[in-house]
């Protein structure tokens, strides 16, 4: 279950309705910006601009951008319609770039993504993907994960504490010579 109520963030298309009402003239393009790299990912980058008029159009000028991205797959509309709905949450960005962002600077479309992740996250088994690691670092790359995923505190700090099992990679983490040359905390032999 989401740590916010999605009632609270307006939609999209009730921004939509209010900018055009206070721009009947207003224009929204879109353009996909999704480099071959990201599709081989998966992922699909929009970015929105909105004018206020179609003179602002033909000057090349804005009043606002958003960018968005999703991936296909995830969540209920990305396993048909990830483009859509990233050029949806694009809009949704640029419209609150441009002073219509209701209640709340993020939309309910951008919350109900948020709610997707958390989801996500739960159904992963973090602690179980720790023990299949050897070293630090890749403890390392995994806690970021399960962090920028949304992994409950209690899991990320079980993952820190299991950094005390795996063997150190990186410099800072081996003994540090002594001046003599031996092991840090070793005194050297030779007289």
């Amino acid at each position: 279950m989401a740590r916010f109520n999605l009632a609270d963030y307006e939609t999209v298309e009730e921004r939509l309705k209010r900018f055009y009402a206070d721009n009947p003239d207003g224009r929204i393009l879109t353009e996909n910006e999704t480099i071959p790299e990201y599709r081989g990912e998966k992922i699909w980058v929009v970015k929105a601009l909105v004018f206020l008029t179609g003179e602002d159009v033909d000057r090349g000028s804005p009043k606002a951008t958003g960018h968005a991205f999703e991936i296909d797959g995830t969540g209920m509309a990305n396993q048909s319609s990830a483009l859509e709905n990233c050029e949806t949450s694009a809009i949704g960005r640029a419209l609150a770039n441009a002073g219509y962002s209701g209640n709340k600077r993020t939309t309910r479309e951008e919350m109900e993504k948020v709610a997707r992740f958390e989801e996500q996250a739960k159904q992963i088994d973090w602690l179980a993907e720790a023990e299949k690691l050897k070293n630090v670092d890749q403890l390392r790359v995994l806690w970021a994960e399960a962090s920028k995923q949304g992994a409950a505190p209690e899991i990320l700090e079980k993952l820190k504490a299991h950094a005390t099992t795996l063997t150190p990679t990186s410099v800072s983490e081996r003994a540090e010579p002594s001046v003599s040359g031996g092991a840090k905390g070793k005194r050297s032999a030779a007289k």
